[in-house]
């Protein structure tokens, strides 16, 4: 079979699913597992992704406001390919090749591919897309192979926190910060599981932009950095930025942190598990362990 990724969270949920030798082509964003490197990229965008975060939202609002798509496929390419299947998403169009412009291409191949469309918005919606994804290239045992490490990994968080009956500190999630956005869909959940109460979101809810009086007026204890796209230096330079100017003095009392959300937040993929994992180290360390370097970046205690 022949498979085309049109999201970096697809081609992650295809590599645990042990179908990597399917993958024909990917998105000009995959970059993991590191074996995809040599694989054909079928996506570009005019949006300059190493701009500033202000530069970053100015362009994609200039693009919504004249209903021009974020990414081009080079459909050529995508023909020559001559792909069984195409997974896409219907989430976020920030985010991913729309799936109405997915669909308009794949009828004009032909024979017309399948498409897989991922929308989940809460882990078990995350499941649901990786059952998806592995009924459609045939790899279902594979992923009831896959899916109980993955559950088993949550519930010994959950009972580690409720045998130690820790207490849920107050957390903040910020997914960008030109403009601040809190971080919506399954990272408020994630920080349920990870043991601590998300004062920003709800679970389900899409990011939305928020003003900084409405971040301090939610008395977060711990704030992370998690902006959309970014590894952790990236994220870990972002937030020394912005938290050196007077704006954010109302937080430097807090415990701060930035993670690497492309590995642990932004995909809705099987490492969105790590996510929760490392969030219950950056609210527990003392049960779980701090956080590895690699994973997460601590850039201030909390103040006595």
């Amino acid at each position: 079979m022949r498979v085309v990724s049109l999201l970096p969270s697809a081609t992650e949920i295809i590599a645990a699913l042990g179908a990597l030798d399917q993958l024909v082509g990917v998105t000009h964003a995959c970059d993991y597992p590191p074996q995809v490197g040599g694989l054909p990229r079928l996506t570009s965008t005019h949006v300059d992704g190493t701009a500033a975060p202000g530069a970053i939202d100015r362009a994609v609002r200039e693009a919504a406001a004249h209903g021009a798509p974020l990414y081009t496929v080079n459909e050529p390419l995508l023909a020559s390919l001559r792909p069984d299947v195409i997974v896409t998403q219907a989430l976020c169009d920030v985010c991913a090749v729309r799936e109405t412009d997915v669909r308009a291409m794949a009828q004009r191949l032909s024979p017309a591919p399948s498409i897989v469309t991922l929308s989940g918005t809460s882990i078990d919606g995350i499941v649901a897309d990786i059952e998806r994804v592995g009924a459609a290239i045939d790899a279902r045992d594979e992923a009831e192979e896959l899916l109980p490490g993955l559950r088993a990994r949550l519930r010994s968080v959950h009972e580690r926190l409720r045998a130690a009956r820790a207490p849920r500190p107050r957390v903040a999630v910020l997914e960008w910060t030109d403009p601040v956005y809190t971080a919506g869909h399954w990272v408020p959940e994630m920080v349920h599981r990870g043991g601590g109460i998300d004062v920003l979101a709800r679970a389900g809810d899409h990011s939305r932009a928020i003003s900084m009086a409405e971040v301090e007026a939610a008395s977060p204890q711990i704030l992370v950095f998690a902006p959309c796209g970014y590894d952790l230096e990236r994220a870990t330079r972002e937030a020394r930025s912005v938290l050196a100017r007077d704006e954010w003095d109302w937080a430097r009392g807090l415990a701060l942190w930035a993670i690497d959300a492309n590995a642990l937040a932004s995909r809705p993929g099987p490492r969105i598990i790590d996510g929760v994992e490392v969030l219950a180290g950056v609210m527990h360390p003392g049960l779980f362990g701090t956080p590895a370097a690699d994973r997460a970046t601590l850039i201030r205690r909390a103040a006595a």
